[in-house]
């Protein structure tokens, strides 16, 4: 049986301390503040750490990158936009909001890697795949957000403003992450452990900030318990039919087993490391906060779940059907 993940658990102590202690007034501010360092940080640590050679070599497989780039921002948003009919007494603006910004984010990285190279699928590919869509999904996911809110939801984005945003906290500091790899390379590698701790250590601190500002707001005593659970199902469903649709289109255009693995696991994640950073930074003075990013936190536990029985079963060889949970 699959133990539970340790940072599923530290991500619930966040929402559950913000529901008891949240940050309130100056500490709040503070907690902003921080949380903006910590982003620019964590995209320079990033930038530092991803060696332009794997990128260049893997970008020779453009077929298999474009399917990948298919499903990932075409083909979930064609998914998500028809939860749009639900009545909004089920499903509230702002979380069909967080399903829409769910549907234009990137690939995950370290998830979709780890899951190819669990799988035996083609690894260097999903190195290069998941690397090339966050880098490109900084810019792109604003503009796809942008043009799905206009026809989805009530509100629109103003996309000058979260372009100017993206570029100067986390592209910009990405940029330079990679300007100082030459000289911070070695460093990178000898702490591999330390960076992805403080993803982690992120990600919390944006769980904790975002519950704690709806807390306050009251924002959760007007969410109906089945929003929360149609949610849930929503996400399962959503990750199954992008799961076998891409394996069944794989096999029909004679992917190797290998490319097929990839082309699953890199274009059916989601990445709630940028994921959550990005929702920061495009959506910082929303009221919902919290709701738009419940999403992507249900997501992101979901795909790691029904990604580890999969990649299971790749190794094993039962794969004979299209992919599905």
């Amino acid at each position: 049986m699959r133990k539970i993940d340790p940072f599923l658990l530290l991500i619930m102590a966040a929402v559950a301390l913000a529901a008891m202690v949240p940050a309130e007034g100056a500490s709040a501010e503070a907690l902003d503040t921080l949380g903006i360092l910590g982003i620019a940080l964590l995209f320079f640590v990033h930038g530092a750490a991803l060696p332009r050679e794997v990128v260049i070599a893997g970008l020779v497989q453009w077929r298999l990158h474009l399917f990948i780039f298919a499903i990932t921002f075409l083909v979930f948003p064609l998914v998500v936009v028809p939860f749009g009919i639900l009545p909004r007494a089920w499903l509230p603006a702002d979380l069909l909001l967080g399903f829409l910004y769910l549907a234009a984010l990137p690939s995950a990285v370290s998830s979709s890697i780890a899951f190819t190279a669990m799988a035996r699928g083609n690894v260097p590919a999903a190195i290069c795949s998941s690397a090339a869509s966050n880098v490109f999904g900084l810019l792109l996911t604003p503009i796809l957000l942008s043009l799905l809110t206009r026809s989805s939801v009530d509100q629109g984005m103003d996309l000058g403003t979260a372009l100017t945003d993206v570029v100067v906290q986390l592209l910009l500091p990405f940029v330079a992450g990679q300007i100082a790899r030459p000289w911070l390379a070695g460093i990178m590698a000898r702490h591999e452990r330390r960076i992805g701790q403080l993803d982690q250590a992120v990600i919390l601190l944006i769980v904790y900030a975002a519950f704690s500002q709806s807390v306050v707001d009251g924002l959760w005593s007007r969410v109906p318990p089945a929003s929360v659970a149609l949610t849930a199902v929503l996400c399962l469903l959503l990750l199954a039919v992008v799961l076998a649709f891409t394996a069944f289109v794989a096999r029909r255009l004679r992917f190797s087993r290998g490319d097929e693995i990839a082309a699953v696991f890199c274009g059916s994640k989601k990445s709630l490391a940028s994921g959550l950073p990005l929702a920061k930074v495009l959506f910082a003075a929303a009221p919902g906060f919290g709701m738009i990013v419940l999403p992507i936190m249900f997501y992101n536990q979901i795909q790691i779940l029904v990604g580890a029985v999969l990649a299971r079963r790749y190794a094993s060889g039962d794969t004979a059907e299209p992919a599905s949970p």
